[in-house]
């Protein structure tokens, strides 16, 4: 089992910045891609950015230039600053982590876990 604890939602003004965090923790063997995705009331949920092992990133067209992720390989964390925030960029944010779990004694299986949610509100 892998677990994710997300943090950094929270009510900011239009033109402000957040950061989100994700932790990712168990039997973690290796992690190939980390990401976040969004969803509005109503909506569909989106991808918002992702980035691989390889530091690879893609990025929703709408946040392109304000959004920003990375990752922490060492803490198995994947992070989202937001800058110039929206009042389109509310949503709840889920942190998104695929990978390996296991050892070579345990067996490896993949996985592909998800957060909790965490709130983001963009409004004055």
């Amino acid at each position: 089992q892998v677990q994710l604890v997300e943090s950094g939602g929270g009510l900011v003004q239009p033109g402000g910045s957040l950061r989100l965090s994700c932790a990712a923790s168990g039997s973690i063997y290796s992690i190939m891609v980390m990401g976040w995705y969004r969803q509005a009331p109503g909506k569909q949920r989106e991808l918002v950015a992702r980035i691989t092992s390889g530091t690879s990133t893609n990025y929703a067209d709408s946040v392109k230039g304000r959004f920003t992720i990375s990752r922490d390989n060492a803490k198995n964390a994947v992070y989202l600053q937001m800058n110039s925030l929206k009042p389109d960029d509310a949503a709840v944010y889920y942190c998104n982590v695929v990978g390996t779990s296991g050892s070579s004694f345990q067996g490896r299986r993949p996985f592909d876990s998800w957060g909790q949610g965490t709130q983001v509100t963009v409004s004055s």
